[in-house]
């Protein structure tokens, strides 16, 4: 629970001297989460001359400056002492009083600190909308001081929303402010955020490097809040490394400098933390005896955050004690809290990243329902806890809900999942990964029927996350993700083939093995695989048995991010006719001029294959394909809205073009420049889409940011837009081969209309002349087969 510090201002023409805490929540993964706040004490009160004709005026500005000062004052102190709404009136009284008498820097204040509010009541969206207000205002009007606070407290908001490198932007930005006007107060707090954002990134040298040096100035300045909250920092960075003697010492010292300041939101986060190290030395009555006193303070003060950290963190110490009744009693008002805060108007990029923050509750409340063998509700915390983000999208953009009636971010039920099993004519299995420790699959049938496993990951010798990178390795993929389609590989630096064999192997022993007797016997039947964490990246086709089977050879696959999406994405009730089509119903673009993208500026390479691909599907879908100039993205945008068959052979790019959500593809320029020519995925997910397929025949365009919410990249965005389905690769595609396997993909798709079924035989059909699954395993169906 570390704690972000905001700057301080003092002025020295009244009584202006005060500081503003402000709360925010920060997580890591070790569960070390701490509720940073403080913010700004921030007013203005600006020197007014007149002569003495005009002293009567300025004596009642200055009364009303007054009134504004004390209201700010009043804000202040209810903000510190967790009562937010009072605070939130007091200001916003204050905001009025200022702007009437055009007090530039005292309205900036207030816009600063009713954004403090905001933040501690989680409220984010709200809170970044004052503070650009507050920076705009102080940009305007040259007040150094005001900027460099506002500034810190942007990258304190970013921080509590996981989104650590934009945090440190601003935090860099402030720093370099306060610098410049040797604001000492300020520089350590900013230190101090900065030691949190590298503790975050896990880079913990760092971390300790900037503690240290907040922790020296707000000594030599004698100021005990910093002293106390930076402490509790350097506590969590030991107790992250597992130096927990150290910790608990930084923690004790903390305690008792923020007592004698009667801070008390910060005692208890530190109580919280002296908890975190007593679990984790295995002492889980101490643990629990520090949790409790946290979360008195924390429901006290009305730190609803904190709260639900603190009843996470008793339920795990529940769960180690095998109390799994009380773990789950308090694990499901943990997530009750969470999922008030995600009801608060927040973008999708925020949703996402706070998601990311709170998704361990859901695990941690799995465990404690599997620990009681109650395998139904725990598929349905399973499926609550995925994906949120993008089932409320999904949600706002139709009229159809899991429940018909049901309002967005609605619970699913296990008769809704069967029910949606039962629509799509599948096998579902859902994968989900406790603590890198178990894993627990869940097999749901079309018949209703419900299987259960439970596997130990303990004993692998390597970790799942680098299993699953050692298997795509083995097939020839470097890395994670890859970076571009390309032209034939005729000599791949290639592991042995036994090395292959083993790999895909073992990961078929681990994912398949388990509930193969539960999968469908029928190699037309469909099974939809719902991956979590690592296993988005698992090539399930080429997964092989102990028999040397490819799975794909066994089974007709696709996947989805959670069972409850393809109830949002199922929205045709008509079958896709391939002979039907009209020249206007298809979309195909082949090798478009490349854009010039990254830095330094590069003109991404031609794909002639592309063009061969698009020349030989068009008759297929009776079309004329947008090749070379005519493939612009101001054609593409034209047609895109009205095309049921969206086909882009192109690059496909991940990251290097500006955008921080991952994601483009590569079209023709309409004008000159660099990334000009780019359909970013943030573009993509406003459009109005009506396709029954896209198919991004190009590079790792599966790919993108793993998080709670599923991978976010271009597949996220299309579904959203409102495909019914999507195909999209897993690396770095072969030209050549990837042309053959997507003309063979329409062939089929004309024979039987069932897309999981063309892809299937498709891949059967290259597998043939491509005999590597590197060649054929790469694509994959997200979404509605028929």
């Amino acid at each position: 629970m570390r704690k972000s510090l905001s700057c301080f201002k003092y002025q020295s023409n009244n009584a202006y001297k005060a500081k503003n805490k402000l709360s925010i929540l920060v997580y890591q993964a070790t569960l070390i989460t701490f509720l940073s706040s403080f913010c700004l004490a921030d007013v203005a009160d600006s020197h007014t001359k007149g002569t003495m004709q005009q002293i009567t005026q300025v004596q009642r500005i200055s009364e009303t400056r007054n009134e504004g000062a004390q209201l700010n004052r009043r804000g202040l102190q209810q903000l510190n002492t967790g009562q937010f709404r009072q605070a939130l009136q007091s200001f916003e009284k204050a905001l009025v009083i200022f702007k009437n008498i055009r007090d530039e820097q005292g309205k900036g204040a207030i816009l600063n600190n009713i954004g403090e509010v905001y933040r501690n009541l989680g409220q984010y969206s709200k809170a970044l909308e004052f503070y650009q207000q507050s920076l705009g205002i102080r940009q305007k009007i040259s007040d150094i001081e005001g900027k460099a606070a506002t500034l810190n407290n942007i990258g304190l908001l970013y921080n509590g929303l996981g989104q650590y490198d934009e945090a440190l932007k601003y935090y860099q930005q402030a720093l370099a402010v306060v610098k410049q006007i040797s604001n000492t107060v300020g520089k350590g707090r900013v230190f101090n955020n900065i030691g949190l954002a590298y503790d975050n990134l896990k880079e913990y040298d760092k971390a300790l490097e900037y503690y240290q040096k907040a922790l020296d100035i707000a000594r030599e300045i004698d100021d005990k809040a910093g002293q106390g909250q930076t402490l509790n920092n350097i506590g969590a960075v030991y107790s992250s490394l597992q130096q927990y003697a150290k910790a608990l010492e930084s923690f004790q010292q903390a305690v008792v400098i923020l007592k004698t300041i009667n801070d008390i939101a910060d005692v208890g986060q530190t109580l919280n933390n002296i908890g975190f190290v007593y679990k984790k030395q295995g002492q889980y009555a101490k643990a629990l005896d520090y949790y409790q006193q946290a979360l008195a303070i924390r429901q006290r003060i009305g730190d609803t955050v904190g709260e639900g950290l603190t009843l996470n963190n008793i339920g795990a110490a529940y769960n180690s004690l095998g109390s799994y009744a009380d773990a789950e009693k308090t694990l499901l008002a943990a997530i009750e809290v969470w999922e008030s805060l995600r009801t608060r108007q927040l973008t999708d990029d925020q949703k996402i990243s706070i998601f990311e923050t709170q998704a361990f509750t859901y695990r941690f409340l799995q465990e404690a329902l599997i620990g009681q063998n109650k395998i139904t509700t725990a598929l349905e915390i399973s499926e609550r806890g995925r994906a949120r983000a993008f089932i409320d999208l999904l949600a706002s953009r139709t009229k159809t809900s899991i429940a018909d009636t049901a309002p967005q971010s609605s619970t699913p039920s296990i008769a809704q999942l069967k029910k949606i099993a039962q629509q799509q004519k599948a096998t579902f299995v859902e994968y989900s990964v406790i603590d890198n420790s178990e894993l627990y699959i869940w097999v749901v049938k079309p018949t209703g029927e419900i299987a259960f496993k439970k596997v130990d990951l303990k004993s692998l010798k390597t970790p799942l996350k680098k299993l699953v990178e050692t298997s795509r390795r083995s097939l020839g993929v470097m890395g994670a993700v890859a970076k571009e389609r390309g032209p034939r590989i005729e000599n791949p630096p290639l592991p042995s083939p036994e090395t292959q064999k083993r790999r895909l192997q073992q990961l078929h022993e681990l994912l398949i093995t388990p509930i193969a007797n539960h999968l469908p016997k029928n190699p037309s039947d469909r099974v939809i695989f719902i991956p979590n964490e690592s296993l988005f990246l698992v090539p399930f086709p080429a997964l092989k048995d102990a028999n040397n089977k490819y799975l794909i050879e066994k089974h007709t696959i696709l996947t989805a991010p959670a069972i409850q999406v393809l109830n949002y994405t199922r929205k045709n009730t008509e079958t896709l006719n391939i002979a039907s089509l009209q020249p206007g119903d298809t979309l195909l673009v082949g090798n478009p001029i490349m854009p010039i993208t990254g830095i330094p500026p590069v003109q991404q390479p031609p794909l002639p294959g592309t063009e061969k691909e698009a020349n030989k599907i068009a008759p297929i879908l009776n079309t004329q394909p947008l090749i070379g100039k005519q493939a612009t993205k101001s054609a593409v945008l034209q047609k895109i809205s009205t095309a049921k068959i969206i086909h882009l052979a192109t690059h496909g790019l991940l990251y290097g073009f500006g955008e921080r959500i991952p994601g483009a593809i590569a079209l023709t320029p309409d004008t000159p420049g660099v990334n000009e020519g780019l359909l970013k995925t943030t573009e993509i997910i406003n459009l109005n889409l009506n396709a029954d397929l896209v198919v991004l025949s190009a590079c790792d365009t599966g790919g993108g940011e793993i998080t709670g919410d599923g991978v976010v990249g271009l597949s996220r965005s299309l579904l959203t837009a409102g495909a019914e389905s999507v195909i999209v690769s897993l690396w770095a595609v072969d030209d050549s081969s990837t042309s053959d396997l997507m003309v063979e993909f329409y062939r089929q798709l004309q024979q039987n209309p069932d897309k999981a079924k063309a892809l299937r035989q498709a891949m059967l059909s290259t597998m043939k002349k491509y005999p590597h699954p590197i060649h054929w395993a790469a694509f994959t169906l997200i979404g509605n087969a028929e």
